[in-house]
């Protein structure tokens, strides 16, 4: 049975995709790029190289965390873990409380080991400060702050990057992910 937290990001990419059933397409479109695969794209490039795409439940298990723990040396939070190893997707633009942010996900393989080296250097600069550690998810529009996860405690915290965190947003992930809106994006 999904998590709480895979339960409500089944529920927000349903309402995301949801928004796009009246347009020609039924689906969002992107660049299509053939150097960067993923199993996001629905069909063959167009004329202008673009794709209908969609987010894709991931089929496989990622060692990309225990390779974190390891790197950090600290366990990391199962929220965290779940919401990154769930779906395969482009960004995804949502907002909460009428304020405009961008769902970051993984597109590929080779996307986690991005994802991985920026997740370290975020936390070697919450060492740094030292701050307790926190895991990034997403980035708010237009002023680029991002929310994260505070490993120890669960919570979703408002950040700018290499500062003490601004504010609390939500108790936890699953909370913050039900009270999202999605919205369409480009």
């Amino acid at each position: 049975m999904p998590s709480a937290v895979e339960q409500a990001l089944d529920q927000l990419i349903n309402l995301y995709l949801d928004q796009y059933q009246n347009d020609e397409t039924a689906l969002p479109v992107i660049a299509y790029d053939e150097d960067w695969p993923s199993a996001c794209y629905q069909e063959s490039p167009d004329v202008e190289s673009n794709s209908p795409w969609k987010p894709i439940l991931q089929d496989k298990p990622t060692d990309l965390f225990e390779r974190l723990e390891d790197a950090l040396e600290f366990k990391i939070h199962t929220d965290i873990k779940q919401y990154y190893s769930r779906y395969w997707s482009d960004s995804i633009p949502a907002s909460f409380n009428g304020d405009h942010l961008s769902l970051l996900f993984v597109w590929n393989d080779s996307d986690y080991e991005r994802l991985r080296g920026n997740l370290i250097g975020h936390c070697l600069s919450k060492r740094k400060a030292k701050s307790p550690p926190t895991f990034f998810f997403a980035c708010t529009e237009p002023d680029e702050l991002i929310l994260s996860i505070e490993n120890d405690s669960g919570r979703i915290l408002l950040e700018e990057p290499g500062k003490p965190p601004i504010r609390e947003i939500a108790p936890s992930l699953d909370v913050f992910l039900s009270q999202l809106k999605p919205r369409r994006g480009q």
